[in-house]
């Protein structure tokens, strides 16, 4: 059984159809790549899933659950995390409190003003770790605003991993990065996959192709292709949504 199983997906805005027919599984500990000239319906996929927006059509299984109609909430409660394109960070506070707020709501009964965030050490100690994985434990004190672009998108992806994710989605976690970035951010991705099953947009055709297991098309709303990268890269519906970049980008 697939982790994740979407099936004859629809999403209308008005009389504009986004999404037609859109189909995809994500087998358990693959990384899994979503491509598509811009438009093509990527992120709103990923609203979908994650309940942010409701479908007109099709079905969205999880560990063989329909979670279409459950609030965001209980979807990620099911074990589906997500970063996000825009950054979705606190600035004023530090790295370790952006966290652990994160890692307090996972954990039903924790979230208690009342209580002094100093008593639970197993917060702390659990917010210290993420924050290792991803390499930034030693700005655990800083604010997050003074963290380079860079180091806030990689805050973003470790208050997703705070929720304890069984499928992460990532959403063009490389744009606006830098070469250098990119490469740090691309092996990160490689060791969170170790553990986790990752869902990913990306619009870097070579990185995409490089790291992917398996990658679903989408242009104008519609699976053009879906398969592994070799079978990917020489689908000619696919080459021609993309003018040829597919090779030089």
């Amino acid at each position: 059984m697939a982790l994740l199983k979407i099936e004859n997906l629809a999403k209308n805005f008005g009389a504009l159809r986004v999404l037609d027919e859109v189909y995809c599984e994500v087998e358990k500990g693959e990384l899994h790549s979503i491509i598509g000239p811009n438009g093509a319906g990527k992120t709103t996929l990923f609203n979908v899933i994650c309940g942010h927006l409701s479908p007109n059509l099709g079905t969205i299984k999880f560990q063989g659950l329909n979670i279409v109609g459950l609030k965001p909430y209980k979807i990620a409660h099911l074990g589906i995390g997500r970063s996000f394109q825009i950054k979705n960070i606190f600035p004023a506070l530090t790295v370790l409190e952006n966290v652990r707020i994160a890692v307090q709501l996972r954990e039903k009964g924790n979230f208690n003003i009342f209580k002094k965030v100093s008593d639970r050490k197993d917060l702390t100690e659990k917010s210290l770790g993420i924050l290792d994985k991803v390499g930034l434990f030693g700005r655990a004190a800083w604010q997050a605003k003074t963290l380079s672009y860079g180091e806030q998108r990689t805050l973003d992806m470790a208050i997703a991993l705070s929720t304890d994710p069984i499928l992460l989605l990532l959403d063009e976690p490389t744009s606006g990065l830098a070469p250098q970035e990119t490469n740090r951010m691309i092996e990160l991705i490689r060791e969170i996959n170790k553990d986790i099953t990752i869902l990913l947009i990306e619009h870097k055709i070579n990185m995409v192709m490089s790291i992917s297991d398996k990658i679903t098309v989408l242009h104008q709303g519609k699976v053009i292709s879906d398969g592994v990268p070799s079978v990917v890269q020489k689908d000619a519906l696919v080459r021609t949504a993309y003018l040829g970049d597919i090779d030089s980008a």
